[in-house]
């Protein structure tokens, strides 16, 4: 096991850790060994998963969970022995609601996670007239689209389901995934599943139907997993975990250590030794390289190396959030707070994107007489909102709840999270951007990107993309043939 490869991952937020895990365990699986070093020019790891503990609060000032729907969350979970500190959302009120015409109605439960299962409730909802209710349904008789292209989320779901149903309900839920907007979206690229739906059945009805049919049956034992699930004491515990394990494994950990220019120079025919330097004029040299760091960073290192790859990277816009998490007295807040939380469509012109009763939806977020709640504001078209400083945006998001739930209480403990540029955006042409982006690096082997501004922005999604990164570098520095 002497004279290792080595390898070096920029970027520590949750791709970059779960790659350099990924090397690791695929590696030893391999008998290969690899010095891995991962740079965060930060201060501390995780990226946007910072959880924050207020005495008996726990506040999230990035993502609050993800989805156990898609396996590599949990499975990594269960790798760094943290199952047990898995928590579901709460068994009692799971409702959400959408804001329309000033009024919260109910969200129809199948599609709080859009994910396609039933459409039945829309009936009881109120959100939609009669005739958008009618429009909807002409979704079993509106001919298929062409498979060829891409189109835009607010075309595909107005041409199926009508603008009533786009507007006040699809809408807002997919600014609340993403942040973005519709009208500039990528179907292929954010929710693919659609698409093959209404080519395989011809009615994205018909093969929700169909869909819900095939579901398996749940589980007779073990502890079923809500939709969303999250850590007991919050997210904040999977980068611990991760950092622990990652220096038990002799994987090098450095924060505050920026890399300003990447160098290519020629090892031998058809391999390659990467030198990064760095900010504090020091240089590193490796054979393998994983760019985990936002499109637009990781443009300004490639630049140099393939124009193209840079300005291709460089189309891949991001959009600016900020969150304001707030705690009330609960007698004084709680006859205006229901169900899990609320989503608000563009359209109704407000300054929320969507708010989250977190101690309702959560256990252990808040002590029983606090209630926690979560503001999220920005997004791409409503970023001018977070040029105010924290009192203003405070006050702007007090003043939303006060007259979309008659919060009129003092909150006792605010904090102001903001992420700039922080929310990649899938848009028109997005997955043809991505094959001619690794066309453009095919070259340089050894040297791989990953992370949330290209094939998935869950938590799942990065840590499934950190583990295909890792297999190419584990692949590279084996010396098999790889393409990007």
């Amino acid at each position: 096991m002497s004279n290792p490869r080595t390898v070096v991952i920029v970027g520590g937020g949750i791709s970059g850790l779960a790659t350099a895990f990924a090397i690791q365990e695929q590696a030893a699986a391999a008998g290969l060994s690899i010095r891995c070093t991962v740079l965060e020019s930060g201060s501390s790891w995780g990226g946007k998963i910072v959880t924050h503990r207020v005495g008996d609060l726990v506040a999230e000032a990035g993502p609050d969970s993800f989805l156990s729907q898609k396996p590599a969350g949990l499975e990594l979970c269960a790798k760094l022995g943290l199952t047990n500190q898995l928590i579901n959302t709460n068994e009692t009120g799971k409702k959400a609601f959408v804001l329309h015409g000033g009024r919260l109605h109910e969200l129809p439960e199948g599609l709080v996670s859009f994910v396609p299962k039933q459409l039945g409730p829309f009936l009881r909802s109120g959100l939609l007239s009669w005739i958008g209710l009618a429009r909807m349904g002409l979704d079993v008789v509106v001919p298929r689209g062409s498979s060829q292209g891409d189109e835009s989320l607010a075309s595909f779901f107005r041409r199926r389901f009508g603008s009533q149903a786009f507007d006040r309900v699809l809408e807002p839920l997919m600014a609340g995934i993403y942040a973005g907007d519709a009208e500039q979206m990528s179907l292929k690229a954010t929710f693919p599943r659609f698409l093959e739906l209404e080519q395989q059945y011809g009615s994205i009805i018909r093969g929700m139907m169909a869909a819900k049919k095939k579901q398996p049956p749940a589980p007779a034992s073990g502890s079923p997993r809500t939709m969303f699930v999250s850590l007991r004491n919050g997210l904040g515990d999977l980068v611990t975990a991760l950092t622990t394990r990652l220096t038990q494994q002799g994987v090098e950990l450095r924060v505050g250590c920026q890399v300003d220019a990447l160098r290519v120079r020629s090892h031998q025919p058809g391999r390659w030794k990467y030198d990064l330097i760095l900010n504090d004029g020091s240089a590193l040299s490796t054979e393998s390289v994983v760019l985990a760091t936002p499109a637009y960073v990781s443009a300004e290192l490639l630049r140099p190396l393939t124009p193209i790859a840079g300005g291709l990277l460089e189309m891949i816009p991001y959009a600016s959030t900020a969150t304001v998490a707030m705690s009330y007295p609960a007698n004084a807040v709680a006859s205006a707070v229901e169900g899990f939380g609320f989503i608000v469509p563009r359209k109704e012109g407000r300054d929320l994107i969507a708010a989250t009763w977190t101690s309702l939806k959560w256990p252990h977020r808040a002590p029983a007489d606090q209630v926690l709640v979560r503001c999220y504001l920005g997004g791409v078209g409503r970023e001018a909102i977070l040029q105010l400083d924290d009192d203003q945006l405070v006050a702007r998001v007090r003043a939303e709840l006060s007259a979309l739930c008659g919060i009129k209480a003092e909150p006792t403990y605010v904090e102001v999270n903001r992420w700039w540029k922080a929310m990649p955006q899938y848009t028109l042409g997005h997955l043809d951007r991505l094959t001619q982006l690794d066309a453009a690096l095919s070259r340089y082997g050894g040297l791989v990107l990953t992370g949330a501004g290209y094939r998935g922005v869950g938590i799942p999604d990065c840590i499934r993309d950190g583990a295909i990164a890792a297999g190419q570098v584990v692949r590279y520095l084996s010396g098999q043939r790889t393409s990007l």
